[in-house]
């Protein structure tokens, strides 16, 4: 069974001195075995392959399962396999669960590879459903949401939509949350790449919180 073998494993390769780190580092939110990423892929690779077959047919029950349990490596584990095992094949109705797994267990480590692999991808499958989505999920009180809405376009590069992007940046210029003008910034950043004449005038166009403006153009001036 998947959950049963990766746990195990898991637990086999624990570290107490790394596990208090890593807690400290995330603010006391959730406990840690204490596997550092390249680890843990490795093990999760393992596990995959002694469980193809249970993955293939049962992973969105899977992966809240994992979402239940306490460690973060199962937290982040859980949006890796709903990544790898639903890219290009989700269902229109799986945008119930990407807004599950964005405001569950919500910290940014999750939330930005949710944002970009998850809904980014899920968006591109179904692009009828971005007004819809990116609309309620920057409209309602939950900051993850709305940090998902400013940054799922993360990667789109020509194929971003210009105008929904500055339209999520001018929603959210007022906050004084920091993930949410951090998220601006680096929207504007990564979109800068692409576009860095349209950033720019869009920056100097717009009144943006500090930190949103200094980390929208660092890299164009």
């Amino acid at each position: 069974m998947f959950i049963e073998d990766l746990t195990s494993l898991f637990s086999k390769h624990a570290n107490a001195k790394n596990a208090s780190h890593m807690k400290d580092y995330m603010r006391g939110k959730f406990e840690f075995y204490g596997i550092k990423t390249k680890e843990r892929r490795v093990l999760l690779k393992q596990t995959i392959e002694q469980n193809k077959e249970e993955l293939a047919t049962n992973v969105r029950e899977l992966t809240f399962k994992l979402y239940a349990l306490p460690q973060r490596e199962l937290h982040l584990t859980a949006n890796e396999i709903f990544d790898r095992q639903l890219r290009k094949k989700y269902l229109k109705n799986d945008i119930a669960l990407v807004e599950r797994l964005i405001t569950e267990n919500s910290w940014w480590d999750t939330v930005d590879f949710i944002a970009k692999q998850i809904l980014g991808n899920y968006l591109t499958m179904y692009p009828e459903m971005v007004e819809k989505t990116i609309t309620r999920f920057s409209n309602v009180d939950n900051m993850w949401l709305n940090r998902s809405a400013i940054i799922f376009q993360l990667g789109y590069k020509h194929n971003t939509n210009e105008e929904l992007l500055f339209k999520q940046c001018m929603a959210h210029k007022e906050s004084n949350e920091f993930f949410i003008q951090k998220a601006i910034g680096w929207a504007l950043r990564e979109y800068g790449k692409t576009n860095p004449q349209s950033v720019l005038n869009f920056v100097n166009s717009t009144s943006l919180k500090p930190l949103s403006h200094r980390e929208a153009i660092r890299n164009i001036v």
